[in-house]
C-alpha cells in the first residue's frame, strides 16, 4: 500500500508541475500574442488545447487526492461501490482508481 501511496504522491507532484506550466502558458508568461494574424490563430488553437489539458490534469488531481484519502483511511484497495478488493493489476495500471473493473464498466 505504501508503494502505491508513494507512486500517487509522485504522480500528484508531476501533475501539479504540469498544471503550473499550463497556467503560465495561459497567462502568456512567455510573451503576448504574435502580431501576425495566422500566428494568432495558431496560438489561439494552442490555447484551446492547453485549456483541455489543464482540465484533464485538474480532474486527475482530484482523483489522486480521493485515492490518497481512501488509502489513509485504510480503504485504498477496496472498491468504493461494491466493497470488493480491487485487482492489484488494475491498481498498477490506474493507481488512482477507487473502483473495481466490474463497477467501472457499469
Amino acid at each position: 500500500m505504501s508503494n502505491r501511496k508513494s507512486e500517487l504522491e509522485v504522480l500528484k507532484s508531476d501533475l501539479e508541475d504540469r498544471l503550473a506550466r499550463y497556467q503560465a502558458h495561459q497567462r502568456r508568461e512567455t510573451g503576448a500574442l504574435d502580431k501576425d494574424f495566422e500566428e494568432q490563430a495558431t496560438q489561439t488553437q494552442n490555447d484551446e488545447v492547453v485549456d483541455s489539458l489543464e482540465h484533464e490534469t485538474r480532474t486527475e488531481l482530484v482523483q489522486i487526492a480521493h485515492a490518497l484519502d481512501r488509502i489513509d483511511q485504510g480503504l485504498g484497495d477496496e472498491c468504493e461501490r461494491c466493497g470488493e478488493t480491487i485487482d492489484p493489476r488494475r491498481l498498477q495500471v490506474l493507481p488512482y482508481t477507487t473502483v473495481c473493473v466490474n463497477c467501472a464498466d457499469n
